[in-house]
């Protein structure tokens, strides 16, 4: 078992460079602790969309040191780009491990779809879910492949404020749990959304800045936010 002391995620001086020479992270160094919700903030070309590749192994840094205990999922922008069977069960079934039986596959996908507020939906159509449905669906899994870090890429960027809020509510919930708390990394550009993070930090020319208290991070972004509007 992990020493739960052990920083969940570490990068030291991790670099991803471009083949002209541009570099999308520029010796990127932060320890991400866990469980808990952490969020990034920042700009358009800041380096979170290559820093959740680098995580999930999609990219291979050019330098530095990335030591990971957990296993990570990353979870899109758009759940339909990710939701690929008819159903929310088959689409669970398919993240399950293999060495299930039918009965503990059944049970598995009971619970995960209880997890996320989705009890009793096992045999609905995906096509029918709302927008912010179909997002937690996706969330479930990731949870049925055993991920213990979500990296979530501004999973509520198309959703209704409600959709929005049961989202974020069900990811809270995961991080927060009694048992086996979940790690995750959310990216957002809803300033609100950093009152609910147990620590947020902001991301800038592919470095971030040192973790600091999510609401901290709002007030001294929002007048920013006021003057490029």
């Amino acid at each position: 078992m992990a020493d739960p002391s052990t920083p969940g995620l570490q990068f030291d001086r991790v670099s991803v460079r471009w083949p002209g020479g541009a570099r999308a992270l520029d010796q990127c160094s932060f320890t991400l602790p866990a469980p808990g919700l952490w969020m990034l903030v920042g700009s358009n070309g800041s380096g979170k969309s290559t820093l959740f590749r680098t995580i999930g192994g999609l990219i291979q840094p050019q330098s530095g040191q990335i030591h990971c205990r957990l296993r990570p999922a990353l979870v899109f922008q758009n759940p339909d780009h990710q939701l690929l069977l008819p159903s929310c069960g088959s689409e669970l079934l398919l993240n399950l491990p293999r060495h299930l039986n039918r009965e503990e596959r059944t049970e598995r996908i009971q619970h995960l779809l209880e997890q996320v507020g989705l009890a009793g939906m096992a045999s609905r159509p995906i096509h029918t879910l709302s927008g912010g449905q179909k997002q937690r669906l996706a969330i479930a899994g990731a949870l049925a492949s055993d991920a213990t870090l979500l990296l979530l890429d501004e999973p509520t960027a198309l959703l209704d404020p409600g959709s929005q809020q049961t989202v974020l509510a069900a990811v809270q919930q995961l991080c927060h749990r009694s048992n086996n708390p979940l790690t995750a990394l959310w990216v957002t550009h809803r300033l609100d959304e950093l009152d609910h993070a147990d620590g947020a930090a902001r991301m800038e020319n592919g470095r971030i800045a040192p973790w600091t208290n999510g609401e901290k991070l709002r007030r001294q972004l929002q007048p920013l936010a006021g003057r490029r509007g």
